[in-house]
């Protein structure tokens, strides 16, 4: 049914933080890991963000700073880091993009994506600038921006991404919610509104987070229908979420699926679900599509 509530959604009310054990690098077994979602803002959106998940969602345990975050994660053996960020209003998207433009001209181990605020004036521009300064695809989050997928403002993207052959990462599973949010993702995020811009746009790479949470049948569906669909693991597969029936990535077409952390924004060890993958004795080619190799393909990122 559409836009049906959850019996218990996984932000009814703030989760809590893990104190559980970090290791000093990646798993000894992995030849690559490029994580594929990690969130850089400048350090007043971060305040602010940190603020908010103190709040109504769950303690950040890695409160630092982009240039950190960066040093951090390549210092434990993260070979490829994919920057994301999001404007929450009208009118910071070309700052944000000179940001994570000027981050990514400082280390080649990282590739920035552009932002926009869905219907802005000049939205088309926005991205084409950002484009042009190197970045290389679009962040959005329904659940923060508040945008329909269906909406004109959204296939305005959509056209731009086709048009310049940049795949587009969007927050649009309807997990994890929080009535925190200026809007109902389950109202806005529903997976066949997504299999419609897929069947319009079947050119247009795009990439659901959080393995499609919680519609996660719908998106195993979907994954085997459109070639033009990926999915990300981000906070999936470290038993964090009180949700039913998380797949697997053995379960799901490991060709289609990315692995990504949500760091710093995350209650728990930096390398929780990177041990979580190693216990699952997934064979080389489906671990290193995971790791690395979809990333790269996803995303045009070269060795």
């Amino acid at each position: 049914m559409s836009g049906r509530q959850p019996d218990h959604p996984a932000l009814e009310r703030p989760l809590p933080g893990w104190n559980d054990p970090e290791g000093h690098q990646v798993p000894p077994d992995f030849p690559c890991v490029f994580d594929a979602h990690v969130h850089v803002f400048p350090n007043e959106l971060f305040d602010a963000v940190w603020a908010w998940f103190d709040q109504y969602a769950w303690p950040v345990r890695y409160r630092m700073y982009s240039e950190d975050i960066i040093d951090f994660l390549l210092s434990r053996g993260i070979q490829h880091i994919v920057g994301l960020q999001y404007a929450h209003k009208h009118g910071i998207s070309r700052s944000l993009n000179r940001y994570m433009a000027e981050l990514c001209a400082r280390t080649s181990a990282l590739t920035g994506l552009a932002t926009v605020f869905p219907g802005e004036k000049g939205a088309k521009r926005i991205l084409k600038e950002g484009f042009r300064l190197g970045l290389k695809g679009v962040k959005l989050h329904a659940h923060v921006q508040c945008f329909d997928m269906e909406s004109p403002a959204m296939i305005e993207v959509y056209e731009v991404c086709a048009e310049n052959d940049m795949p587009l990462l969007m927050h649009v599973g309807r997990e994890p919610k929080s009535s925190a949010y200026p809007c109902d993702p389950y109202f806005l995020c529903e997976a066949s509104k997504l299999r419609q811009v897929l069947k319009d746009f079947p050119t247009l790479r795009i990439c659901v987070p959080h393995l499609g949470a919680d519609e996660f049948d719908a998106y195993r569906d979907m994954l085997e229908r459109f070639d033009n669909l990926w999915l990300d693991t981000t906070m999936m597969l470290g038993g964090y979420f009180p949700m039913r029936n998380i797949p697997s990535p053995s379960e799901l077409r490991w060709d289609r699926i990315l692995y990504g952390s949500d760091f710093p924004n995350i209650p728990y060890a930096w390398d929780r679900e990177l041990k979580a993958i190693a216990g699952m004795g997934l064979e080389p080619i489906v671990r290193d599509s995971l790791l690395y190799r979809n990333a790269m393909e996803f995303f045009s990122i070269g060795c």
